[in-house]
């Protein structure tokens, strides 16, 4: 019997490795060795991707101090998967909105220059491949200021050069790329997105998502006039039009930037992740794929990690199961999506606290697992 195992992390508690792991042993108190159990990582593009795919993949994890959204200093990290040459990067660990208390939100000031240098480092490192899930930012810059740390340089109608925020998106005039990094030109990068908004108008990024990161409707009128003039300097600079490319929006226009000036892949983060882990080859010959999250939910069904492992499991004929912390009344559209089973790990009415203790999870995990694997041997699949 193969089992191949790619489930998501519960947050809070257990990395993908760690839960997989979990259900592994569950598996091995009925089978023993007589099962070939198969753990892979997964993650979706957002939070916790980078630790998902260094311990799944035999990376490891890098940390550098970039300027923060705000210009504070703050710690990058990232991972580094040596043998593919490929540096996996959130833009919320050096640009995050997580990373600004409410008091001093500000789209205006806001700049994704530390993104820019964890790239860089990375690239001085030896990386010419990139992953970067581009969700969670503070910023409304375009992403001239991950630019401008990669030696891009945007002057005004007096050829001063701008700082790289949002506030002075409306006064670029002219595009300098005499000093960007030339390692850049070997490099490649996947962006994982998933959103489709496009960069300026109604449900561009300042409209959208300005609001959250303190912008008034002032605010988000001067933005996306900026936002505008920024991609119409680029248009008459490099002759691509993006201004409406599905995901130009994303993160308050990075979007835009990656895919204008890094001539970057915008695709679904769980596709990224997927094709990156090579998960589908693992699955061929499979005959229970296992997968879940913290929670499984009506969202789950909605093109999460765990429905795009069930869709691989299903292409190959192989039953699928998934296990979570929590099960929501409405989590019945997973069934319908491919899954064809799904478990809550809980045993037993207890606080908050201690689901989410790490080593209550790999116990209520790896029972859960084993008694469910006991039925299936008990009906003799």
């Amino acid at each position: 019997m193969k089992v191949v195992i790619a489930i998501d992390s519960l947050k809070g508690s257990l990395s993908s490795i760690e839960a997989g792991t979990a259900i592994k042993n569950g598996i091995e108190r009925v089978y023993g060795d007589k099962a070939d159990v198969i753990v892979r990582p997964l993650a979706d593009g957002g939070e916790g991707t980078v630790e998902a795919l260094a311990e799944g993949m035999n990376g490891e994890l890098k940390r550098v101090t970039v300027k923060g959204p705000m210009g504070k200093p703050t710690e990058s990290v990232y991972a580094v998967l040596p043998e593919r040459k490929t540096a996996v990067i959130e833009m919320a660990s050096a640009a995050g909105i997580v990373l600004v208390p409410d008091k001093e939100k500000n789209p205006l000031k806001a700049s994704t220059y530390g993104v820019g240098e964890t790239i860089k480092n990375a690239v001085k490192n030896g990386m010419r491949s990139f992953i970067i899930g581009i969700g969670g930012s503070a910023t409304n810059d375009c992403g001239i200021g991950m630019l401008t740390a990669l030696g891009w340089r945007f002057l005004d109608e007096n050829g001063n050069e701008l700082e790289g925020n949002g506030e002075n998106l409306v006064k670029i005039k002219e595009i300098d790329d005499s000093a960007v990094i030339a390692e850049l030109k070997e490099c490649n990068f996947k962006i994982a997105c998933d959103v489709n908004n496009p960069l300026c108008g109604d449900n561009g990024c300042s409209n959208v998502y300005g609001p959250q990161k303190g912008a008034t409707e002032a605010i988000i009128s001067y933005l996306d006039e900026g936002c505008k003039n920024f991609a119409e300097v680029t248009y008459k600079k490099y002759g691509i039009d993006n201004i409406d490319f599905p995901g130009a929006g994303a993160a308050g226009g990075l979007g835009y930037a990656f895919s204008v000036y890094l001539n970057s892949e915008l695709k679904s983060g769980i596709d990224i992740v997927l094709e990156e882990t090579e998960l589908e080859s693992y699955i061929e010959g499979a005959d229970y794929v296992i997968t879940g999250e913290g929670r499984i939910d009506f969202q789950t069904a909605m093109g999460k990690g765990p429905m795009g492992v069930a869709r691989l499991g299903k292409k190959h004929g192989a039953v699928v199961i998934g296990f979570a912390g929590c099960i929501t009344e409405d989590a019945d559209e997973c069934n319908a999506q491919g899954m064809d089973a799904f478990f809550p790990i809980i045993p037993r009415a207890m606080t908050l606290e201690e689901a989410v203790d790490k080593e209550n999870s790999k116990k209520n995990m790896a029972h859960t697992a084993e008694e469910v694997f006991r039925l299936i041997k008990a009906v003799g699949k």
